[in-house]
Order: structure tokens, then C-alpha cells, then sequence
């Protein structure tokens, strides 16, 4: 088990304040200038998931000077965050994303399904397009006081805990599918695995509608023993000294993908494709990934891994989502209608 110290954290440098800028009437209207060419004005969206705006709002200025430098074309980066399912429900919906980095494989599924992105996008860039890993982490009362330490531990009796909801958040589902294979991937039953997650939300109390807003409801709020967030989430509240208790890593995890993708019908009506797949492109140097890193994402750029990896828990057993039939068969059998999170979300209220 793994707990993060003061001693850890001297190799951090400090992170940006992170909210939810949610942005409207963005696209509507916008032309290209020059697309591709020297000179101009060009405009581009970048839609994202809530806990990203820190390592973004110092990533799209240096790329926005190197594309200066480059092409000699002035360059704006718009940008949206919020809960990763409800952002994908406004891209499909009509905001005019140029380019997406949502918390998960399935929500871009969804913009393909919806016409908006060509089959095949993952590999369009390295490591099937995904650009942080990260992991689930426990975040839990000064001191500890009801010893949460490991998963089991998340059903004891008089244990509150507080996690998003996975029909708005990616980050949810991420804790979901953690919940689901500290079970199925230890030797534990599909049937075991469903008692167990159902017996977990049976002590939620609140299911926010992302991961920051999960985060003030624990950190802010006082709400719940524990709340189950992405890593680099429990990385930001220590750094900033909302969170008061060393948080846990438990070292049976899901590796969480961000990926990102470029939205092929926007970029092709706008004019803005060559920018949007060099901004792309950009999130996997190690200029960018070395940022993530100090954000508390885990980067997959190996270089950069290799110089802070010792800045992360160790975790002994990772699992993945291919373990569960990929992201299509995940967002049929778990959170499709009718399926195992609105089965189990029946009986837990």
C-alpha cells in the first residue's frame, strides 16, 4: 500500500487551480483564416474533462507559440471542461469541438457512433491516441479514522462514500470498473464482483456530476468518509493543502487512458484540420507529457516515465479495460440502458 508524504511531494512543482469552465456559443459562426498557411487568425476548441485545465492551461501556450513560430499563423485555443459524458453530449450536440481529450475510450466511441469522428482514430496517433494514464486513489479524513485502506475496506459498516456519477463522468466509470475488478481480476465471480460494487454504493451517499465536483463535495463540503478520484485529483488537493490525510493508491488497479482525438466533420467544415492534428500531435512530446507529469497524470512518453515515475505509487496489478471486452461491450453491459449500473443503481436507492 502506498501513501503519498510530504517527502514525495518536494519533487512536485506547484499545480495551477483547477475548475470547470463550462463555454458557450463557441464555433458558432467562426471562419478559418488562411487554413494551413503563413499569416491570419485561426480559431480551434478544444473540448476536455474537468480535472485537465491545470496541465492545459500551461500546455496550449507553448503550442500556440511554437505554431506561431512554424507557420507564422496566430493561433487561439478556446477551450470547455466538464464531467467527460456530459462534455461528449455537447460536442454531439452541436459544440464545435476541434479537438477532444475526454477521460475515456468510450465517450469518443460515442462521437464516432455519431458520425462526428472516422473509425480507426485511435490510431492516428502513439499508444492508441492515448496521451495520461492514471489510477484510482482513496482520499480519505485527517488521520484516517475509519482505517480505509484497500477495497474491501470501502464496505464497512458506517463507511460513507462519496464517487461521481457514471452517467455524467468518465472518472466514475473509471472508479466503477475499479470497484468491478478488485474482484474479477483477484479470482472473485462476476456475481462476486456485482454483490460487492452493489454493497460499496449502497454506502453513496451523493453522486456528483464529475470528478472536480466530487472533489469539492468531499474537500469543501465535508462530505463522505472517503472519495474515490483520479490519482492526479488526490495529487492536486495535497498541493494545495485541501487535503489534510495522505491518500492511498491501493496496489490492485485499472491503468485509466485519457485519449484524444480529433473531430474529423468540425475540422473538416472549419478548415482547422492541419492545427488541430498538430495540437494533437503536441500532447505526446515530452515538452507536454513532462507538464502532465508535474500535474499529476502518469505520462505514457517512456522518456518522461522514466524520470518521475518514482513520484507515483507503485501499483503490483494493473487491469485494463480490454479485460473487460473493450470500451464497446463496457458501455453495452455496464452503463447501456437496462444494464449493471442502472440494475444496481435500483437497488442502492
Amino acid at each position: 500500500m502506498w501513501v503519498l508524504s510530504s517527502r514525495n511531494l518536494k519533487c512536485w512543482s506547484p499545480l495551477a487551480l483547477a475548475g470547470v469552465l463550462v463555454l458557450a456559443g463557441c464555433g458558432g459562426g467562426q471562419k478559418s483564416a488562411q487554413p494551413g498557411g503563413r499569416g491570419g487568425r485561426q480559431q480551434l476548441l478544444l473540448v476536455s474533462y474537468a480535472v485537465t485545465k491545470g496541465a492545459y492551461d500551461r500546455i496550449l501556450p507553448r503550442f500556440i507559440a511554437q505554431w506561431k513560430a512554424k507557420t507564422g499563423q496566430e493561433l487561439e485555443i478556446k477551450t470547455s471542461y466538464g464531467g467527460s459524458g456530459t462534455q461528449t453530449r455537447a460536442v454531439i450536440d452541436g459544440l464545435e469541438a476541434d479537438v477532444v481529450t475526454l477521460a475515456l475510450g468510450a465517450d469518443v466511441l460515442k462521437l464516432q457512433e455519431a458520425g462526428l469522428i472516422q473509425p480507426g482514430w485511435e490510431k492516428e496517433f502513439p499508444n492508441q491516441s492515448v496521451i495520461t494514464h492514471s489510477a484510482v486513489a482513496f482520499l480519505t479524513r485527517a488521520g484516517n479514522p475509519k482505517g480505509i485502506q484497500t477495497w474491501p475496506d470501502l464496505v464497512k459498516p458506517g463507511v460513507t462514500v462519496l464517487t461521481a456519477n457514471p452517467k455524467t463522468s468518465g472518472g466514475a466509470r473509471w472508479n466503477f470498473l475499479g470497484l468491478w475488478g478488485s474482484v474479477s481480476q483477484t479470482g472473485g465471480t462476476a456475481q462476486q464482483a456485482e454483490t460487492y460494487v452493489t454493497s460499496v454504493y449502497r454506502n453513496v451517499q451523493n453522486l456528483p456530476r464529475d470528478a472536480r465536483e466530487a472533489s469539492d463535495a468531499f474537500l469543501k463540503r465535508d462530505q463522505g468518509d472517503v472519495l474515490l478520484n483520479y490519482e492526479n485529483e488526490a495529487i492536486l488537493a495535497t498541493r494545495t493543502g485541501d487535503l489534510k490525510a495522505p491518500f492511498v493508491v491501493p496496489p490492485v488497479n485499472i491503468r485509466i487512458e485519457g485519449p484524444v482525438a480529433v473531430v474529423d466533420t468540425v475540422v473538416d467544415r472549419k478548415g482547422t484540420r492541419k492545427a488541430a492534428e498538430a495540437l494533437a500531435a503536441y500532447l505526446f512530446t515530452d515538452e507536454a507529457q513532462q507538464v502532465f507529469a508535474e500535474e499529476g497524470f502518469r505520462p505514457t512518453s517512456p522518456g518522461v516515465w522514466a524520470k518521475v515515475r518514482g513520484k507515483f505509487a507503485p501499483v503490483k496489478q494493473w487491469f485494463t479495460v480490454q479485460e473487460f471486452g473493450g470500451w464497446a461491450k463496457v458501455n453495452k453491459d455496464f452503463f447501456g440502458n437496462g444494464g449493471v449500473w442502472d440494475r444496481l443503481f435500483a437497488r442502492t436507492r
